[in-house]
């Protein structure tokens, strides 16, 4: 069954509009759209980690530190801590 001029242009608009796919558009929005939903909410979580954190006595900045050291490679923490250690000689801390 052939599509009539006006059914086959309302088709062709579903799918793109000025030259770009709606449809997947549309999709890739969504997603985006849904994934910064869940960093808010993973960002709450955290939050309230950090609070139950503090709250048992552990130093919320320290522990931010200590995150933050973990995520690098070994070597980069130990050639930070050498020249930090350098870095303190030379102040005479």
């Amino acid at each position: 069954m052939a599509l009539s001029v006006v059914e086959k242009d309302v088709k062709d608009d579903d799918v793109k509009t000025g030259g770009i796919a709606a449809d997947r558009l549309r999709s890739i929005v969504e997603r985006i759209e849904r994934l910064e939903e869940e960093r808010k909410a993973l960002s709450g979580d955290i939050k309230d980690i950090f609070a139950e954190a503090k709250s048992a006595g552990f130093d919320v900045k320290v522990l931010r530190q200590l995150i933050r050291i973990r995520k690098q490679e070994a070597a980069e923490v130990e050639e930070q801590e050498t020249l930090l250690d350098v870095y303190r000689r030379a102040l005479g801390m």
